[in-house]
Parts: C-alpha cells; sequence; structure tokens
C-alpha cells in the first residue's frame, strides 16, 4: 500500500505569546515508519499533542484519509485510528494486565453492568502471546517493571486495530532483546500497511528501522528526507542547524589514586562478587544489557539498597553505607536513571530543587537563608549552563537537557568525590548530550571520580577510561578505551570468556 495518509499543513501553535510551532508540516504515508526529529524544544511533542487531540492548533489544517479533520480530543483520534504510545507511561499500577490494556472498551454481558471476565483474560492472553510478553492477565502493574509496562503500552496501542500509530521514545527503557522485538512487531505492522511515527534520539534506530525523516528546530519545519539521503552527521547538522564536531569531548585529565573500592559486593538475585576501583579523575563506565545487574550495584553502593555481603572504602578508609545520607557524608552523589520519578520534584521550581539536597549550605539556626540560597543556585544555574527564563521556573516546563542539568547541579553544589551517573543522557537529544559529555569531562578534570552506567555503547566507549562489562549479576570483563570495540564489549555481555584488558 501506498499514499499519504496522513497530511498536516501550516501547523501553528503559541503558548502565552511564545511560539512553540510555526507553520509546520508533516505527510505520512501508508505503510511507511516515519521518524520525527528535533532537540528537546523543538515542538515534536506539541506537534504530536495536537495530531492527539490533546492541544488545539492555533491555525492550521489537519487531513486524515483525504479528508479534512478537526480532532478535540484522544478519544476522537482513537475512534478515528491514530494512537499515540506516550514517553511517559501511566498506567494504573493497582490493576491488572488485562484491566490496564483494556481499560474503558471492556467486554459486557448483554442489559447488565457487569464485565465478562473469562472473555478478557482470554483475549489479553492472545494479545501476551502474540507479541510475546511473558506475562499473565491476572498480573498486577505495579509488580513490572519499566520494560515491561513500556512493552504493555505498545500492545495496547496495538490492539485497537490503529490505522496510524505514534511511538514517542519507545526504547528508552528496553533491553537490546527487546528492542528487537520491539521492531519486528514495526516491520509487522508496516507490512500490514500501518504507518508509524517514530520519535527517538537514538540515530542507529533511526537508520535501522525508519523510512523517512522529518526533522523541526525551533518549532519550525527544516524538511523531509529519505533515509537514504542522509548520514549521521547531516542529520545532526538539520537538527542543530550546525555541524557538532565533537560530540565526546573527552578531556584528558590527571588520573590519581583509587578514590572508590568495592569489594566482594553481592546481593542475592541481584549481583554477587563485584570487585572494582575508581581512580581520582577517571571516568569508569559500565556496560551491559538491561538486567545485567549494573543500577542494582550502583544503588547498593548509594545506600538505596542493602547488599548482603562485601566491602565500599573510600579514600582507604571502609565505609559504613547503610542510607543514601551515609554516602553523601562520605562523598558520594548519585543521579538516577529515571530522573522524574527519583531525581527532581517536577511541580517545585529550579531553585527549590537544587536547594532541597543542600540545606546545610544554606541555612543557620534551622532557618534558610534567603540570599545564600539565591546566591547558590545562580551559581550552579551559570556553571553549568541551565536554560531557563529563570530560578523560579517550574522544572515540568524545562526540556529534557535542561532538567537533567538541575539534578546534575543539586548534587554538585557539595563537590562530591565520586558521582555515579545512571544513564545520565537517556531521552535528551543529541546537544543536550553533548553538553551533558562536556559537564562530565570537566568534573574528572578537576579531580571527580565518575561512574557511568550507560545503554548506548558510544557513550561508553566516547567517554570512559575504562569500562566494565556486566552480564548475569557479575563482572564478565574490564578493558581500556582504546583496546576494545563494541562487538566485543556486546560479546562479553552476552556471556563471552571473562576477559581483562585494561
Amino acid at each position: 500500500m501506498s499514499g499519504s495518509l496522513l497530511e498536516m499543513k501550516e501547523i501553528s501553535k503559541a503558548y502565552f505569546g511564545v511560539k512553540a510551532l510555526s507553520s509546520v508540516r508533516l505527510s505520512i504515508n501508508r505503510g511507511e515508519v516515519h521518524a520525527l526529529m528535533g532537540e528537546n524544544g523543538a515542538g515534536k511533542s506539541t506537534l504530536m499533542k495536537i495530531l492527539n487531540g490533546l492541544v488545539k492548533p492555533d491555525h492550521g489544517e489537519i487531513y486524515f484519509e483525504g479528508k479534512q479533520v478537526a480532532i478535540n480530543s484522544p478519544k476522537e483520534a482513537l475512534d478515528m485510528g491514530i494512537a499515540m504510545i506516550h514517553q511517559e507511561l501511566n498506567p494504573l499500577p493497582e490493576m491488572t494486565v488485562a484491566e490496564n490494556l483494556f481499560l474503558g472498551r471492556e467486554s459486557r454481558y448483554a442489559y447488565l453492568p457487569f464485565i465478562q471476565r473469562k472473555k478478557l483474560y482470554k483475549e489479553t492472553e492472545r494479545l501476551l502471546e502474540e507479541y510475546n510478553l511473558g506475562l499473565k492477565p491476572d498480573d498486577k502493574v505495579k509488580q513490572l517493571n519499566v520494560a515491561q509496562k513500556q512493552m504493555l503500552e505498545i500492545v495496547k496501542a496495538l490492539s485497537y486495530n490503529a490505522r496510524l500509530i505514534i511511538m514517542d521514545e519507545p526504547t528508552s527503557a528496553l533491553s537490546d532483546e527487546e528492542v528487537q522485538t520491539l521492531f519486528q512487531v514495526i516491520k509487522r505492522i508496516k507490512a500490514e500497511g500501518v504507518p508509524v511515527i517514530y520519535i527517538s534520539h537514538r540515530m542507529e534506530e533511526i537508520f535501522a528501522l525508519c523510512d523517512r525523516v522529518t526533522v523541526l528546530r525551533d518549532g519550525e519545519y527544516i524538511g523531509t528526507k529519505a533515509i537514504e539521503d542522509l548520514d549521521k552527521d547531516s542529520l545532526i547538522t538539520m537538527m542543530v542547524g550546525r555541524p557538532l564536531t565533537s560530540i565526546f569531548p573527552k578531556a584528558e585529565a590527571v588520573i590519581g589514586e583509587p578514590v572508590l573500592e568495592v569489594k566482594g559486593l553481592g546481593r542475592k538475585g541481584y549481583f554477587r562478587n563485584i570487585h572494582f576501583h575508581v581512580k581520582q579523575g577517571e571516568i569508569v563506565g559500565i556496560a551491559g544489557l538491561m538486567g545485567a545487574g549494573r543500577s542494582e550495584v550502583m544503588r547498593a553502593i548509594f545506600g538505596l539498597d542493602r547488599p548482603d555481603e562485601g566491602e565500599i572504602w573510600i579514600d582507604g578508609v571502609k565505609a559504613r553505607i547503610r542510607h543514601p545520607m551515609d554516602a553523601i557524608r562520605y562523598g558520594l552523589a548519585m543521579v538516577t536513571e529515571d530522573r522524574k520519578e527519583q531525581g527532581l520534584m517536577l511541580n517545585r521550581s529550579i531553585k527549590e530543587n537544587i536547594s532541597l539536597s543542600n540545606l546545610s549550605f544554606i541555612s543557620r539556626a534551622g532557618f534558610i537563608r534567603s540570599e545564600e540560597e539565591k546566591r547558590l543556585c545562580e551559581k550552579m544555574m551559570k556553571d553549568i549552563s541551565i536554560k531557563a527564563s529563570g530560578l523560579g521556573q517550574e522544572v515540568s516546563y524545562l526540556s529534557g537537557g535542561n532538567q537533567q542539568k538541575v539534578v546534575l547541579a543539586k548534587w554538585l553544589v557539595s563537590r562530591p568525590k565520586v558521582l555515579i551517573l545512571d544513564e545520565p543522557t537517556r531521552g535528551i537529544d543529541v546537544k543536550a548530550k553533548a553538553e551533558i559529555y562536556r559537564l562530565i569531562s570537566e568534573f574528572a578534570k578537576e579531580g571527580m571520580c565518575i561512574v557511568m552506567v550507560s545503554s548506548e555503547l558510544p557513550e561508553i566507549m566516547g567517554m570512559s577510561d575504562r569500562i566494565l562489562v556486566m552480564g548475569e549479576g557479575e563482572i564478565r570483563g574490564e578493558f581500556h578505551r582504546d583496546q576494545v570495540t563494541q562487538e566485543e564489549i556486546l560479546e562479553c555481555a552476552l556471556g563471552g570468556e571473562i576477559i581483562v584488558k585494561s
């Protein structure tokens, strides 16, 4: 099948006089995977909210299957055949998988307000088996991990028999194996003539999966090109307006003595026999597949979880870390993998987010010194280039990259000895990534030691001095950055021979 299914023409939207979109257009053909690219704040989300009926445009026209339409709500979009999988997951945790999948469209008995549960569970079982989710219809959603919730949302969208599916960062919480499963699903629905609008910051996914790319920048339409007419550099140039000469600005730092030493750390069912050290000024990358135990080790080091065995040493002294406050006293800081759930108060200001973790620096006798608080927060905002209207701006209105900078800022006030970064660039655009990498490099150059967990191998290889590879709860390999390839890291993570090449 071919031909245009969706046409969005001259779409404009402003908020309080500030242009979010200005005469943007988008054309989607039947049976294609169409990437929508741009930095955070480029207008992608606003455009998709208009298509999904969450936001009304100020100007412009939408044509679906050749007819001009007005989409006034998500229900109208669904009735039309437009399904959207949001980056921010909002399942109902106390309900079952089946109840979440068919919420609001359950089969009921004729003339009775009761749900046909057998039919509901049978249909759920069929979908779970079809898409190989490995879940049961009566599993509570609160028991699922982030990746399982993401796949559940994808299956829910597919269950509507949609004519157009929007996927916003669908792989941000998926393992490599789950990503491949998703790709097979996308290829299958593409073959059935159903197009997908695919939003992702992962370049390798765009070139592996998509047929065409539309780029937005600063709320304006930049262009649409076939994937074969682009390479990574030309796509980045379209997105940011100029080439990024060095995405990984790794500066050489003076490597000192070990600051953090982990000896025989273990937690039953999660990881075992973990030994490694990080030196002053060194960046140690932790690579591995989803579920390898990387984040769990970092949580144990920072006192979020209690290990069953092993020791943690800081500056040659055995540390007793039973709580994050203990870790902070020893000079540790941790940026968690989910900034919105664990790192930020989204409905609070930049100032409040930075201040809350640093009350000891800005208070006296139990009272906050307002001038000191303002001075400290303004300094951090300037030092790491947080782009916002001011300290009073609510964090929820910042781009993903600037939200991540706020998380960094609240920890950097105390100038930690060890900075743990768990997926530090997840869900942010290529330009914001480059800025985060620059900051990480500067921290190391100033003598901070950094442990960086990442699922993106180019990031690990571009920023690390040494790379540890985890698999099935243990460290399988250790490499110097110049002595390993991506293929060797993957082979090691997948169960290859344990290697030390550092």
